[in-house]
């Protein structure tokens, strides 16, 4: 499978996630299995990111959240992944507080910064790199590229609606992920070197997806 399958699927997906939350917000219980079975990797994988192995149980506590406020929300299927976001981040950061640790990815104040890449970069990079090469790479990302990151690749929010989950402007968002996208852009190219050079050894990226 292509490494810019996972992206594609996940925009792809979008009209099917708003149909099922419209039908859903009218009491479809099947409706609201099909949105959890749409979101629910995505945001599995973002906690993972802020709060580790706790992530299963802090997922729960957001799916509670989001399945009460539900007949309150507003917009279509990219909208939702986005308000589902925002209330496991609320929910990541309360359950941080209350272990008295702080959050592996926290967003650090980047709105001096100018854009270092040109507009595109980010989609080059994610049309080049698939859900799963991206997790093992983003923990080496300094924090504020990790959640910028884990926001567009894993949970498959485009930058407006990363920058209002993070609460942050939408040019700083965008500076922290074309940085972090930058980093994992030149892991990638090493790494297809590698293959390049040893198509026989064991192990490699390509082995594993």
């Amino acid at each position: 499978m292509g490494r810019g399958g996972d992206q594609r699927r996940t925009h792809a997906s979008d009209v099917e996630l708003g149909s099922a939350v419209s039908l859903a917000q009218q009491g479809d219980e099947d409706a609201f299995a099909t949105a959890y079975r749409l979101v629910h990797p995505g945001l599995l994988g973002y906690l993972r990111g802020l709060v580790g192995d706790d992530a299963e149980d802090v997922a729960s506590d957001a799916w509670l959240e989001i399945a009460r406020d539900l007949r309150r929300f507003r917009g279509d299927g990219a909208g939702f992944r986005g308000w589902t976001a925002t209330i496991a981040r609320h929910r990541a950061l309360d359950h941080l507080r209350r272990q008295k640790r702080r959050p592996q990815t926290s967003l650090l104040e980047l709105d001096v910064l100018e854009l270092p890449a040109r507009g595109d970069t980010v989609d080059s990079v994610l049309e080049s790199m698939s859900t799963q090469w991206a997790l093992r790479q983003i923990v080496g990302l300094p924090p504020d590229q990790a959640e910028a990151v884990l926001l567009r690749v894993v949970v498959g929010l485009d930058g407006p609606a990363t920058a209002r989950v993070l609460g942050k402007r939408a040019g700083a968002v965008r500076t922290a992920a074309c940085r972090g996208l930058k980093r994992l852009a030149e892991q990638l190219a090493s790494g297809s070197r590698a293959e390049s050079a040893a198509p026989a050894a064991s192990g490699t990226l390509r082995d594993e997806t």
